[in-house]
């Protein structure tokens, strides 16, 4: 069986981290992709249980989960905004804060809560140059009617997404600068702004001046965001998978589908019933230049896993399903024991464990 161990102390070891460098700004725990693949309702129960008491979604359906599973009083709010008339519903019916992005989608809110005779909960989304959504800076005109013109919905925070490339990135500055613009607009124009957040994981963690009234953290709790060597974070989920063959092959024999090697020596052979179908080896998207291709690369050639405690180099290119481990110096067989990383948000057919 093969399964993916998320280690609690870790998790709580990145918390601990995460609410130093969050200096007392509200947390919001971000639970998008199935909790980075480590699963909604175990990890908010983790995150609730050591004082995480709001938590962010991009689906209803993860939302419905949580009040399923007891999470009746914690703040659930909604990273995206929609106009679909039953959705809405199913969110209002669950108590979410919604997002309003535009005239538009806080009209549609704003209609179903007058329907029912009662208000909803939403905060304001500003698109300060990521353009996933929100109202643009150069149309503050339109956030203000927001505030001006929903008397059934409560806004209750203000939020945009920064750019996350670098530590001190210029870009990010001018989207915060940016905000506080809108933000200060909207004071002038008597109105209270509420929650204002603008940080995720990566802004959190390298620049101070984000941090604001809450931060949002997703990939930091796994130690999977964008990483420095000082961020102090521990990288959380590995797998395991027990030996499916283990045999000798001759020399001369090609291993591999996909740009296949030729054995210049016998070798002992592993078959591990993992490939990139079910997430090994499969990255996040960070760097784009040619020198971080260069260090993916080399990485891949270098990768290594464990069996019984014992380190083995994955041999020749990672397979759809199946990857190949060099076990010519070890005591091993098959069904034993492999431990590999895998990111959890990239992992499929693993049963997720927490220790």
């Amino acid at each position: 069986m093969r399964r993916l161990i998320i280690e609690k102390a870790a998790v709580k070891h990145n918390l601990s981290v995460i609410k130093e460098r969050a200096a007392g700004a509200v947390i919001y725990g971000v639970l998008t992709g199935d909790g980075g693949g480590a699963g909604t309702v175990p990890m908010a129960r983790l995150l609730r249980a050591e004082g995480i008491g709001r938590f962010a979604v991009y689906d209803a359906k993860d939302a419905e989960k949580l009040r399923q599973a007891g999470f009746e009083d914690e703040e659930i709010l909604m990273l995206r905004s929609t106009t679909d008339r039953e959705e809405l519903e199913r969110l209002v019916d669950l108590n979410v804060v919604c997002t309003i992005s535009s005239v538009d989608t806080g009209l549609a809110l704003n209609a179903l809560a007058e329907n029912r005779a009662t208000v909803a909960c939403a905060h304001i989304q500003v698109d300060t140059g990521m353009g996933f959504g929100g109202f643009l800076v150069s149309e503050p005109e339109k956030i203000l009617l927001a505030y001006r013109s929903l008397p059934n919905v409560a806004l209750e925070g203000i939020y945009t997404q920064l750019h996350g490339m670098r530590p001190n990135d210029p870009e990010a500055a001018h989207q915060l600068d940016q905000f506080h613009q809108v933000l200060d607009t909207v004071h002038k124009a008597g109105y209270e702004t509420g929650t204002v957040h603008a940080a995720g994981s990566f802004a959190l963690l390298h620049n101070d001046s984000a941090r604001l009234d809450a931060v949002r953290v997703g990939s930091a709790i796994l130690g999977r965001c964008r990483r420095t060597r000082d961020d102090r974070l521990k990288t959380v989920g590995y797998g395991q998978a027990p030996l499916a063959e283990v045999r000798w092959l001759p020399k001369g024999h090609c291993l591999g589908a996909d740009r296949p090697i030729v054995l210049k020596k016998p070798a002992r052979i592993g078959v591990l019933p993992v490939g990139y179908q079910n997430g090994l080896g499969v990255e996040r998207p960070r760097e784009t230049s040619f020198w971080a291709f260069w260090r993916r690369w080399r990485r891949s050639r270098s990768r290594v896993v464990r069996v019984n405690d014992q380190k083995a180099r994955v041999i020749g290119p990672i397979g759809a399903a199946e990857t190949l481990i060099d076990l010519t110096n070890m005591k091993c067989s098959a069904g034993d024991l492999v431990t590999f990383d895998i990111d959890p948000l990239f992992a499929r057919g693993f049963v997720p464990e927490y220790r």
